[in-house]
């Protein structure tokens, strides 16, 4: 959002070593610049990677565990399995030639240098570019540390980088500012006061807003003097930065010294109601936070994001350890941080409520922005004493954050850890053992999801927790369910669609239960019981504006509508269900539906709308792609299987056995988005060296047996 000044050396110099090494670390002291520098060379350098630059990063990520979950978020691979991340990532990006970017290492170091050094063993084609205060110390890493910006003399026509930073920062703030002979001078002594730290002269430029170049220069004589009794032994540019930011602490008003304080909080973003909420009270009033937060806006304090919900707000790293210092020298932290976890707690529960209607696609969003701090209220749920239960309470009412938009691997891990440490049978841990036993059953886990499922059964009943045991017998439906036993499994169904219409629930839940069961019934080969809850659900759905739970439903529609012989339908509401996931990032919905779609190639739809049994196979090849990323594939049922089996028959009996394997191959190279594309039926077929040819027509197959028969 502003422009890059100077660094031209170092930059060069970076890019250098980008080219000949494959893991560079960029050191400095805070506020140095080595995220801006870090980011302008990956930049430069992306035409070599054509498999993108990418950037992770690594400072809202507070536990070492799921810096992989951090990584895999950035590169857009959510995982979803059971296996550790560091598995996933070395599968996912073999072959692949990319630069990746961890910005702000410091404070997971060695975290960081294990991770860093295991992938690029695994990962030939992968370069790693790392931004730290400290060196990784990892095998093979060279170093760039970035110093100051120079502060050199000022001579006729040239100016330090330094002071043409200040210049062009505070040309924001005073349009007419301009650096004339009679000034230059002055700007050099203040910016070399500084150090010609980029942060500190930014800083100092942002208060020309009310003082001269010269008024800043003396007042930040009295700072320096004011805090020169902190860490003697400290690094000299870290108590420069410090003194610079204390100073612009001091410039601040006592309610914003305050509002900067509460806000430390925060990690990541947050909006204007999420800062009213926690930061008000003792000395703040809710109708003040407004001007408030815009002071500390214009004094470069806090940041100003826009989003596609409207304004969003953010503390710089080094400014928010400032803060954080001054709440716990106050005394408010863990007040503070109580109040940020209830805040997110609340969304939490507004998230899970809102997830049932018109507005689910907005809940995602705003749950993915909030998704820095949530993980930052679980990880102080789960560090304080006596905040156990609220620890299970946030992991399991975010569920359908974890399993509607990708997470299904982080949910587990909250959920794991928070279960271990409080085995009291109450309402929060019912509810957190139906969740994990949920998404390890989407997983193919049934060694996990089992027990605790039932678990969660009996306590039910030992308790008379009704709405638990509706979940707990539903959810081990599921797991009947991808067991293959489709006749239990319905049993269960229905038992648990009783229970949610005896204590009144309906919900996205509720109707995948209701999906749950006509897929059963169509397993069993009765598509007539099948399609009648399918219809319920769509109904239902339609009624309530629900599109998630929709999209499943649509899944199952395409496959009775497959057993009907009506392929030009089915392939319109799997295609359906394809776009809709994808707008969920579901991964498990959109690769259900993508091997369905790959099936319904090796049929003709039509007139004029011929088999392609290539295309089933490259479809095919993506969606094994995808099972990678979500678990065992098919759940490691024989039954969900099926289509898929009856789809790879038909194109052996079809393909040359080089055919048969090349198309897959191509199948496997597409990412998630391509894969997408290519089976809403964008025409792939045409692009680069590699480009399939049209169809491979097939002749009108037989009229298909139910497949959890065959």
């Amino acid at each position: 959002m502003t422009s890059f000044v100077g660094r031209h050396e170092e930059l060069t110099a970076l890019s250098r070593l980008l080219a000949a090494s494959r893991l560079v670390t960029v050191t400095g002291p805070g506020g140095v610049g080595k995220s801006r520098l870090a980011l302008r060379a990956a930049a430069r350098a992306a035409g070599a990677f054509p498999d993108g630059t990418w950037l992770v990063e690594i400072a809202p990520v507070q536990d070492p565990l799921l810096i992989g979950h951090a990584v895999l978020e950035a590169l857009r691979l959510t995982d979803g399995t059971a296996r550790p991340p560091l598995d996933v990532l070395t599968e996912q990006l073999a072959g692949r030639r990319l630069l990746i970017v961890l910005d702000g290492c410091e404070h997971l170091v060695e975290a960081c240098a294990e991770l860093a050094d295991a992938l690029l063993r695994a990962v030939p084609g992968l370069r790693v570019l790392a931004t730290s205060r400290a060196a990784l110390r990892a095998c093979g890493e060279h170093l760039l540390t970035l110093a100051p910006l120079p502060v050199g003399r000022v001579g006729p026509g040239a100016l330090p980088d330094a002071v043409r930073l200040f210049a062009d920062r505070a040309r924001a703030v005073l349009p007419s500012f301009e650096v004339t002979p009679a000034t230059a001078e002055g700007i050099a002594q203040l910016c070399r006061r500084l150090d010609g730290i980029p942060l500190a002269v930014e800083l100092a430029a942002g208060r020309l807003r009310a003082l001269s170049v010269e008024q800043i220069t003396a007042r930040l004589d009295d700072r320096f003097r004011l805090l020169t009794g902190g860490d003697r032994t400290g690094l000299p540019r870290h108590q420069t930065l410090r003194t610079t930011v204390g100073w612009s602490h001091e410039l601040c008003t006592v309610q914003e010294r305050l509002l900067w304080a509460r806000l430390s909080v925060f990690a990541g973003s947050f909006d204007l109601e999420a800062a009213e909420y926690v930061c008000a009270g003792a000395g703040l009033e809710p109708d003040e936070l407004l001007d408030l937060v815009s002071d500390l806006v214009g004094k470069s304090v806090v940041l100003r994001e826009q989003c596609a919900f409207g304004v969003r707000f953010r503390l710089l790293d080094t400014l928010r350890e400032y803060g954080l210092q001054w709440l716990r020298a106050a005394g408010e932290e863990q007040r503070l941080l109580r109040r940020h976890r209830d805040w997110y707690l609340g969304l939490a529960t507004w998230g899970e409520v809102e997830w049932f209607g018109p507005r689910q696609f907005e809940t995602a969003e705003r749950t993915g922005l909030a998704h820095a701090n949530l993980r930052a209220a679980l990880e102080f749920c789960l560090a304080e004493p006596g905040e156990e239960q609220v620890a299970l309470l946030l992991a399991s009412t975010l569920w359908f954050y974890w399993v509607g938009c990708g997470h299904l691997g982080e949910g587990r891990h909250w959920l794991d850890r928070a279960l271990a440490l409080d085995p009291e049978p109450t309402g929060a841990r019912a509810k957190a053992l139906w969740v994990t036993g949920y998404m390890a059953t989407l997983q193919g886990d049934l060694v996990a999801a089992r027990p605790a499922l039932e678990e969660c059964r009996r306590q039910a009943l030992d308790t008379g927790d009704d709405r638990a045991l509706a979940y707990a017998v539903h959810r081990q439906g599921c797991a009947a369910l991808i067991g293959d036993e489709p006749a239990r499994a319905a049993e269960l169904f229905e038992e648990a669609i009783w229970h949610y219409r005896a204590i009144g629930e309906l919900n996205s839940n509720v109707l995948m239960a209701m999906f749950e069961l006509g897929i059963a019934y169509l397993f069993q080969g009765d598509q007539e019981g099948g399609e009648a809850w399918l219809g319920q659900v769509r109904e239902v759905c339609e009624e309530h504006g629900e599109q998630w739970a929709y999209a499943y439903g649509l899944y199952a529609l395409a496959y009775s509508h497959w057993l009907n012989g009506d392929v030009r339908l089915a392939r319109a509401q799997a295609r359906e269900s394809v776009r809709l996931n994808h707008l969920f990032h579901d991964l498990l919905g959109i690769v259900l539906a993508i091997d369905l779609l790959a099936l319904l190639q090796t049929e003709p739809a039509g007139p004029g709308e011929p088999g392609d049994l290539r295309e089933a196979r490259v479809l095919q090849g993506a969606a094994h792609r995808i099972w990678q990323t979500v678990g065992k594939p098919f759940f490691g049922s024989r039954t969900f299987n099926g289509p898929h089996r009856a789809c790879e028959e038909r194109a052996r009996a079809g393909l040359t056995e080089q055919e048969f394997t090349d198309w897959f191959d191509r199948g496997t190279r597409l990412d998630l988005a391509a894969a997408v594309q290519r089976a809403l039926g964008g025409d792939g077929r045409a692009e680069g060296p590699g480009a399939l040819p049209g169809p491979c027509s097939v002749p009108p197959a037989p009229q298909p047996a139910p497949v959890g028969n065959s």
